[in-house]
């Protein structure tokens, strides 16, 4: 029996570790198979608060890790494969294994949607990525890809504008699926220019990106093009599919919060960029795993005390 179990371990739900360990609850941190969340695949970080220099993604998750085990939480780096909310104490399993706790936080997270290439893959990191917010100052002066055609292709490509010397915005269908104020400021800038009806095969490069091969959904001509980076922005994936039937989930499966980090089960608790869709930056992250963290920790205070 814990205090409280937090499922995920990327900057919300260590900062949460590092919240609830301070106020000496008994925590686990079911941390994943691969853990550390999507920074674990970001190269430089240089947007966190306290690092004047840029700090590693991997790095930075350490840091925060090691600094919730000095506070006493304790890490499972294995997958949560169930959870039963429905009767108290709630119930994690892993594997085989079955934890329970008195209150919970899912910190999740969110998954980039990918093309699904081996080059994709074996590039990410290397001028491959999915969030431009993160990675664009590192391309001033670079051409650059974003692949989509939705909000999130098209806010890519204008934030990619304010740092890139080109910005080519390639979508497999013959116009874009974004609102119209932000397709009328992409259609603006004269620094974007788009690629119509066409998908990407391959990201061309050893060690870093160097261009891409593409095809004409319509007429199959393949054509490549040089580029300095590809961002992919084809979507976000909620990481819930344990959650299904357990608590209350939106049309796209992100978790429905209340009052910023009540679910719909009294003492489940969320944090992170598995109820954000709209910023999902680590620092935002790590601001709201602080939040579900003083709120279990009230909860607990009211309930077990």
């Amino acid at each position: 029996m814990y205090d409280v179990i937090i499922i995920g371990s990327g900057p919300a739900g260590l900062t949460a570790a590092i919240y609830t360990g301070r106020a000496k609850l008994e925590t686990l941190v079911v941390a994943g198979v691969t853990s550390g969340g999507q920074l674990m695949l970001t190269g430089e970080v240089e947007n966190f608060p306290g690092f004047p220099e840029p700090i590693l993604g991997p790095e930075l998750m350490d840091k925060m890790r090691k600094q919730a085990e000095h506070f006493g939480a304790k890490f499972l780096f294995q997958d949560a494969t169930a959870v039963n909310f429905s009767s108290k104490p709630f119930k994690v399993n892993v594997g085989s294994q079955v934890f329970e706790a008195k209150t919970v936080i899912i910190a999740t997270g969110a998954s980039a949607k990918w093309l699904g290439l081996e080059s994709e893959t074996r590039l990410r990191g290397r001028g491959v990525s999915s969030c431009a917010i993160c990675d664009a100052p590192f391309f001033k002066e670079k051409k650059v890809v974003v692949i989509g055609g939705g909000d999130t292709a098209v806010d890519e490509a204008l934030t990619l504008t304010k740092f890139a010397k080109e910005v080519t915005l390639i979508h497999r269908r013959s116009e874009l699926r974004a609102t119209k104020i932000l397709q009328d400021r992409a259609f603006s800038n004269k620094k974007i220019s788009f690629i119509w009806d066409s998908v990407v095969e391959e990201i061309l490069g050893k060690n870093k990106v160097e261009g891409i091969r593409m095809k004409n959904v319509k007429t199959s001509e393949k054509s490549e093009t040089t580029t300095d980076a590809v961002f992919v922005a084809i979507g976000h994936e909620p990481n819930t599919y344990i959650f299904k039937g357990q608590i209350e989930l939106d049309s796209h499966g992100y978790i429905v919060a209340k009052d910023e980090t009540k679910t719909s089960v009294e003492g489940v608790f969320v944090a992170g960029d598995v109820q954000d869709y709209r910023y999902r930056q680590a620092i935002t992250a790590a601001g709201s795993g602080c939040k579900a963290a003083l709120d279990a920790v009230k909860y607990i205070e009211e309930h077990f005390s």
